[in-house]
């Protein structure tokens, strides 16, 4: 669970979404002669705008709540065998009506047991601790603040902090350790006490908390519905849980298993775009000496 200050028992605002306005043919003057023929079908695929960044559908988790919709990015380059779980146990049902059992607030919202009191789990074997990861030259990695010895900025939607690229050269794999920040809406892993004892149970945050950095395992990042993880009931007994109804996960899904017409698609803003550059350095400014990576919150476009 997590605890008030980590999770040692299996127990963890920003720019608003930007909206397109995509206008329609205009009507044909009525000339006489044949009708002119039918637009084409609408692409299946999703088609990506210039500074815009489409999430793929296999590494989107669709979590439907009695409070609304969640979409969290997963992020596989960075956890590989939690995300492999989590789609696993999404695809087998297991979330279905999960209820979140422990909601703290200016903390974390949790979630993934189904006895709901904060014991139960799946029946597969607990998961290895992830807590960082491996970055090469190759990763698509933008810094947005390089303190002494280390670059923090974005994988994707997910805030990370790495070791300098210089230190490539000083590896044996060319690469550099990386770890993701606890900034709000980032998803993590519940465990035990043991660092490899996580399972089922994970966590989304509602405010940022750098205490859990590399102590457990984030596995993604949310792109829509933080104010949904903000709005679910807040725990009443012990330790942030839920004592009276709690709010639940009515559907947890792959987005690349849901129908394409009724599939949610996310396009983020491209973090190596100019108008990203331009947002970090507005938000540096306004925040000044207390800037962090976690103000930078990056515009999200959903449709369906």
């Amino acid at each position: 669970m997590i605890g008030s200050e980590g999770l040692a028992m299996k127990t963890i605002t920003g720019l608003a979404a930007l909206s397109v306005l995509i206008a329609g043919p205009a009507l044909a003057q009525d000339v006489g002669g044949p009708p002119p023929p039918p637009p084409p079908p609408a692409p299946a695929t999703t088609v990506v705008l210039p500074e815009w960044r489409a999430v793929p559908a296999e590494n989107l988790l669709v979590i439907d709540t009695t409070r609304g919709r969640i979409l969290v990015e997963l992020m596989p380059e960075v956890a590989p065998l939690h995300v492999e779980r989590i789609k696993l146990l999404a695809r087998r049902g297991f979330y279905d009506n999960v209820p979140w059992h422990r909601v703290i607030d200016w903390f974390m919202a949790q979630t993934g047991d189904p006895l709901g009191n904060g014991e139960g789990q799946s029946p597969y074997p607990d998961l290895k601790g992830e807590f960082t990861f491996r970055r090469d030259s190759a990763m698509p990695f933008v810094a947005v603040a390089e303190p002494a010895g280390a670059r923090v900025g974005f994988f994707h939607s997910l805030p990370v902090q790495t070791q300098p690229d210089a230190a490539f050269a000083l590896t044996g794999d060319g690469k550099v350790h990386g770890w993701g920040l606890y900034c709000p809406g980032v998803a993590g892993m519940a465990r035990d006490e043991g660092n490899d004892t996580a399972n089922s149970q994970f966590f989304l945050m509602r405010q940022a908390y750098p205490a859990l950095d590399k102590r457990y395992t984030i596995w993604g990042n949310t792109v829509s519905g933080l104010d949904v993880v903000r709005s679910l009931r807040v725990g009443d007994g012990d330790n942030g849980m839920v004592t009276a109804e709690p709010d639940r996960m009515t559907r947890v899904r792959i987005a690349a298993d849901i129908a394409q017409g009724e599939r949610p698609a996310v396009q983020v803003l491209a973090t190596d775009s100019p108008r990203f550059r331009a947002m970090v350095d507005e938000t540096r400014v306004s925040r000044g000496a207390d800037f962090s990576v976690c103000d930078v919150v990056l515009p999200v476009q959903v449709t369906n």
